[in-house]
């Protein structure tokens, strides 16, 4: 039976597959092992979906949502003139996974299994299991990102982590920041502490860029660039949309290199940033989140030097300065990873895990079932209907499965068995009452008798 692992993040979405035999290998989109999450609701009615999704996203800007996860409180999104509920949108990414792995495996993975911030409560949940629901998938198990990502250091990396042994994890992703120890069990690891930063990421490290360059070209070219930051037509909003392309590129380019340029359309400028003028702009927040990773380490009754070792995960992790920053503050060097995108969804289905996914209930409308495949072709979500103003069909409530209850039992108290057959005295006081009441109106009967016959 294949196991389909599947890492659903706010900029990019990763997924192997692992076959019967044990072999782990990656999904491919467009030929790359990342898949933007990325949807775009073309004017046609399809839903496109990552790279096709970012290309199309220059069109009509306002028909593209980058980020989905990071709407995952908001109920529903707008794309276009369309309100489509957050677990559907949700759904659209998940299904290109399940196509892709239905046709690298030649059928639906057996079993699949979902990664999850480890903070992230029912409600959270059960919204990423009914997006499963609809993308057609068979129902997911969820396993938390840290829990996954310590499967990966033992089970890839051979890493020695003793039971009652634990080890951090530093989780710095496109939207968000988790910290979390985990401990070492006879079957799996557990969560000892975590801690997290939900305004920390990637995306806001792009932020951070953009007002770096708006100290300089904001007042040599200022109606330029407020139009870049406020945009009022589709005109704008497609510069706007190719200078975040620009500074995300650049971003990851001064990961390795010293300097990168950035072109900022509508000014026909290429912008010089240099690698010490982004830790400059990145310093203060991954100080946060070192000193969040400490607070954790901290809540779990642990010493720095205790942890079997800090691990580094998700793609924002590459920053050089982060390594730098955890050694001088924490006093461990952490351990880095050529692709820490991957790192916790191949963990995820090298996890010991229960014999059952858990579902958690529905906490809302859902559509009735799977979404129908696009015939877009690859690159194509599913094609959702065109009515206004929702783009689904009428919803129907998911009622959660009655649970069967248990009887109850009753607790018999020390003592001799019963014979077979018989039944112990002390369980049947009726039997006792009502053979005395014959007893008594025997004797009154005889009583009576005697009298009668002496008159």
């Amino acid at each position: 039976m294949h196991v389909l692992g599947i890492d659903f993040g706010t900029s990019n979405t990763v997924a192997v597959l692992r076959s019967a035999d044990g072999r782990v290998r990656p999904l491919l989109f467009d030929g790359a092992p990342i898949l933007p999450s990325a949807v775009y609701y073309n004017s046609d009615g399809r839903m496109l979906v990552g790279r096709d999704a970012e290309r199309n996203a220059r069109m009509d800007p306002a028909r593209f949502e980058p980020n989905p996860k990071r709407r995952i409180d908001d109920g529903s999104v707008f794309l276009g003139t369309s309100e489509i509920p957050v677990p559907q949108v949700f759904a659209y990414v998940l299904q290109q996974v399940a196509l892709e792995a239905q046709r690298q495996a030649g059928q639906m993975p057996g079993q699949v299994r979902l990664t999850h911030p480890a903070r992230w409560g029912e409600r959270r949940r059960s919204i990423l299991v009914d997006a499963a629901r609809l993308a057609g998938l068979p129902q997911p198990q969820l396993i938390p990102e840290p829990v996954a990502a310590a499967s990966y250091f033992t089970s890839v990396l051979g890493t020695a982590v003793p039971p009652g042994r634990s080890l951090a994890i530093y989780d710095l992703g496109g939207g968000t920041f988790d910290a979390t120890v985990v401990r070492r069990t006879q079957t799996g690891f557990e969560v000892l502490a975590e801690e997290g930063i939900g305004d920390i990421g990637g995306l806001d490290f792009d932020h951070g860029i953009v007002e770096h360059l708006g100290k300089t070209y904001g007042q040599s070219h200022p109606e330029d660039w407020r139009r870049l930051l406020t945009p009022r037509d589709d005109r704008d909003r497609r510069y706007r949309r190719m200078l975040y392309e620009d500074v995300r590129g650049a971003k990851e380019t001064l990961s390795r290199t010293a300097s990168a340029d950035i072109h900022l359309p509508a000014l026909e400028v290429d912008a010089h940033l240099t690698r010490a003028e982004f830790e400059d702009i990145a310093r203060p927040p991954l100080e946060r989140t070192v000193d969040c990773l400490q607070r954790a380490i901290s809540a779990a009754r642990l010493n720095p030097a205790d942890l079997v070792g800090i691990f580094l995960v998700g793609g924002s992790s590459r920053i050089p300065m982060i390594s730098q920053l955890i050694h001088t503050k924490v006093g461990v060097p952490p351990q880095t990873f050529e692709q820490p995108e991957t790192v916790v969804v191949e963990g995820a289905v090298r996890a010991s895990t229960g014999p059952a996914p858990t579902e958690a209930p529905p906490t809302g409308p859902t559509s009735g079932g799977p979404i129908s495949p696009s015939p877009g072709g690859p690159g194509t979500g599913p094609r959702p209907p065109a009515q206004a103003p929702s783009m689904l069909p009428p919803q129907t409530p998911v009622q959660p499965q009655p649970q069967p209850q248990p009887q109850p039992q009753t607790m018999m108290p020390p003592g001799p068995a019963a014979p077979q057959g018989k039944r112990p005295l002390h369980q049947e006081p009726a039997v006792l009452v009502t053979a005395a009441t014959i007893v008594v109106m025997v004797v009154i009967f005889i009583v009576l008798l005697m009298t009668i016959l002496q008159g």
